[in-house]
């Protein structure tokens, strides 16, 4: 297991989710409880990225449920199909939100967060919860966030 990150910011953000999935990898190694997981990986990418916020939600029976996170204070339950955590559990497709006030629906947890992207999170086949990760910034993620993002959630069920 790594003890520490290695942070590079002034290369691109493609070579510097490059950077950190090593490390990832390296954190989550050889540790099998899946909390303690989550939130390394939710530590590493607020660190890496200084996003506002970046975590978790967990499927508990008919809603997520809030897990490991880095951030303010966020809503504690989510339904299936609200807002866009809900919508991407849902349908089971990661969702780039360039302006959250435009998402029909969206759930304001903090009045801050103006943009999103959520992925959900697989095992066994089975969504288990949602990367959810918001900034302060309007159209701050892209393809380069939904793919480098997406291998970071592969890691979970690896």
């Amino acid at each position: 297991m790594a003890e520490d990150l290695h942070i590079i910011t002034d290369i691109s953000k493609e070579e510097q989710y490059r950077s950190l999935i090593p490390q990832i990898k390296a954190l989550i190694s050889g540790e099998d409880d899946q909390i303690a997981n989550l939130a390394n990986i939710s530590a590493a990418l607020k660190e890496q990225f200084k996003w506002f916020w970046v975590g978790f939600y967990l499927v508990k029976g008919d809603e997520l449920v809030l897990g490991p996170f880095q951030g303010p204070v966020a809503c504690t339950r989510i339904k299936k199909g609200k807002g866009v955590c809900g919508a991407s559990w849902e349908q089971a497709e990661t969702l780039v939100v360039p302006d959250v006030d435009a998402f029909p629906g969206h759930i304001a947890c903090a009045s801050a967060s103006r943009s999103e992207i959520v992925l959900p999170v697989f095992s066994n086949n089975e969504i288990i919860g949602v990367l959810d990760v918001d900034s302060e910034y309007l159209s701050h993620f892209d393809d380069i966030d939904a793919k480098y993002l997406k291998e970071i959630v592969n890691l979970i069920d690896a």
